[in-house]
């Protein structure tokens, strides 16, 4: 009984893997879950195709003791041929109702915001993307960890 579903567990977990496209993926912890104006994690990202189009999420997690439902940042990005730019962004983390979005594991929220979709990079090699917070509370209290993902469509 448990040897067939180990096999359709392993059939199920190779075929998920194969299909994630992320070209990159990198999250940075905020030290002592206080992240502050100064504090502006960045990621370097190796474009090789610059013809694909991508998406771009921004990673947060959260606690349940996060004091909004919601977080405004700035997702900055630089590199070649690209006019470095600032995109202010609003990722709703919960429902009217209270109920936070995204993946739980105990009193942590995680969620990923597609900040731009079907992006074509001008040319290839490294582009900066940094993530700025962007409320009024400063350090903003209860976010845990902040990240970059690029996925190839």
């Amino acid at each position: 009984m448990i040897r067939p579903l180990l096999y359709a567990f392993g059939i199920i977990s190779c075929l998920v893997s194969c299909t994630n496209s992320a070209v990159y993926e990198k999250n940075q912890t905020i030290p002592d879950r206080a992240w502050s104006y100064e504090k502006t994690p960045q990621f370097d990202v190796h474009i090789a195709d610059s013809k694909a189009r991508y998406n771009i999420y921004i990673n947060l997690r959260h606690s349940n003791e996060y004091s909004f439902s919601n977080i405004f940042v700035l997702l900055h990005e630089k590199g070649a041929k690209l006019v470095d730019t600032a995109y202010r962004k609003e990722i709703p983390l919960a429902q009217l109702d209270g109920r936070w979005f995204g993946n739980s594991a105990g009193s942590l929220y995680e969620v990923q915001y597609l900040a731009k979709e079907n992006f074509v990079f001008p040319d290839t090699g490294v582009y900066t993307f940094a993530v700025e917070q962007n409320m009024r509370e400063n350090p903003l209290k209860d976010i845990v960890d902040v990240g970059i993902k690029v996925v190839k469509q």
